[in-house]
């Protein structure tokens, strides 16, 4: 398993917001994703509008993944529509 950063920008309306994330919560868990650690950045403008929204709630979460899972992953989190944008990095070392 490798450690990846996942970072992921959620709509700053709160129910959209806790839809989002216990359905990504529930993503990861069905992958058999190990959550780390998550870290809430909170409320930031966009670079640009994404979904007709300039402003989104940020969460990090540091996991731990099969890299055949990330494909998986990155498929399903597409679908989910209380998602602005998600971004899967590798962590080295």
């Amino acid at each position: 398993m490798r450690r990846y950063e996942l970072t992921v920008i959620f709509p700053l309306e709160e129910d959209q917001h806790a839809a989002g994330r216990q359905h990504l919560l529930n993503d990861l868990a069905a992958h058999g994703v190990e959550i780390e650690k998550t870290d809430e950045t909170g409320d930031r403008d966009l670079a640009y509008e994404i979904k007709k929204r300039k402003r989104g709630k940020y969460v990090l979460f540091t996991i731990k993944a099969d890299p055949a899972k990330i494909t998986g992953l990155d498929r399903v989190f597409k679908l989910n529509t209380n998602l602005l944008k998600y971004l899967f990095v590798r962590v080295e070392g």
